[in-house]
């Protein structure tokens, strides 16, 4: 068994947690990182690869920078940060109406792509707490851009099942309205809301938290994945539609004071950390998955401190270090087609999963008075 403990280790001081935030970069870098500042799909690179990261797993590794760059002694990741922000330029496609980030790479680099709801609120938050970090405006104006994406992807059709919502992509493949469209496009207007108190914000961010809490919540307080056009949901519960939605509930509160927010925040934490410390299951979910959730968690302990939520945070990034981690290479094995670790060894690793490991090391490096930067 694999179930993580619920009490912190020696390792949960500072120093500890970052010197393996560092450790997780410098491999990052090492095998992931290539030309023009951007980064590779998966190491080693298979045939069928592109030569570069779609913008998601890209997206995580400039989360994993900036999360570096705002623990204590962070300053000298400052030139990493402008080097992935630079970088990020790459995928952004102001020829739509509204603009937004591609999928992939625009040309000369790439083809671009479809843009992804959710690809883009990704971007969008790190931006808001690169803001927070470094009061950077070009990053807020930026953030609001990705929202008025976002917005437009609100589903207006009334006739559709639970209509509202976000969709999850503007391919015409899928039709599919998602909680993590939803949540985290919620969180952006929040976060936007509370750095210029423009009430259309709020008002959309409501609306947003409002449709996945009536169309996607299931019996035992957690959240489905997505409904379709044919009404059919996709139950699956993934640790970040967690994540996002007790954030949102989180930032819901501290806009509008409503303690029923702040509540359901909490209830969703409890629920989600019950059923995930269970039968192993943080480790049925992708590493990138958590991640997102830890960080949401911690913004939730800004706000409503628990000492539970770091602990659990602490127990799963111990057991990784312990059980998954690659010593002589400092990477997470990983078996590339599901993404979730592999405990057998090897040196397989997907971006998504290494930048994961050195967001939940570089978090636990944090002091919990900034928690509150984070986006």
């Amino acid at each position: 068994m694999l179930a993580v403990p619920l009490t912190a280790s020696p390792a949960a001081a500072s120093g500890t947690a970052t010197a393996r935030a560092t450790a997780s970069y410098r491999a990052l870098q090492r095998y992931l990182a290539t030309d023009h500042g951007l980064y590779l799909e998966t190491y080693p690179r298979r045939e069928q690869d592109n030569p570069y990261s779609y913008v998601w797993p890209y997206s995580q590794a400039l989360v994993g920078t900036l999360t570096l760059a705002g623990a204590p002694g962070g300053g000298r990741y400052a030139g990493d940060v402008t080097d992935r922000l630079r970088a990020l330029e790459a995928y952004w496609n102001g020829e739509t109406d509204p603009p937004g980030y591609d999928s992939y790479l625009r040309p000369p680099l790439g083809q671009g792509g479809d843009k992804f709801y959710d690809d883009n609120e990704w971007i969008g938050l790190a931006l808001v707490q690169h803001h927070k970090q470094t009061g950077d405006k070009a990053a807020l104006a930026r953030a609001d851009q990705i929202f008025r994406l976002v917005v437009h992807g609100w589903d207006t059709d009334a006739s559709h099942p639970c209509p509202g919502g976000v969709y999850w992509t503007q391919a015409p493949w899928s039709q599919d309205r998602n909680t993590v469209s939803n949540g985290p496009g919620a969180e952006l207007g929040l976060q936007l809301y509370l750095r210029t108190r423009k009430p259309e914000y709020l008002t959309w961010a409501k609306r947003m938290f409002a449709w996945a809490d009536g169309c996607l919540r299931a019996p035992n307080g957690l959240y489905w994945d997505h409904i379709d056009l044919k009404g059919t949901i996709e139950k699956t519960q993934w640790s970040y539609n967690q994540g996002v939605m007790l954030g949102a509930a989180t930032l819901l509160y501290q806009a509008t004071g409503d303690r029923t927010y702040l509540d359901k925040a909490r209830a969703i934490a409890a629920a989600a950390i019950s059923f995930y410390s269970a039968d192993d299951r943080w480790f049925t979910q992708p590493a990138r998955f958590n991640a997102i959730f830890f960080k949401n968690l911690l913004i939730l302990d800004a706000q409503s401190p628990d000492p539970a939520y770091r602990k659990v945070i602490q127990g799963y990034a111990d057991t990784v270090w312990d059980k998954v981690r690659n010593q002589r290479t400092g990477i997470f094995p990983t078996d590339l087609d599901s993404g979730r670790f592999s405990f057998t060894g090897g040196d397989q690793v997907t971006l998504l999963e290494q930048s994961a490991m050195v967001q939940i090391y570089g978090l636990l490096a944090w002091r919990p008075r900034d928690y509150r930067l984070l986006a």
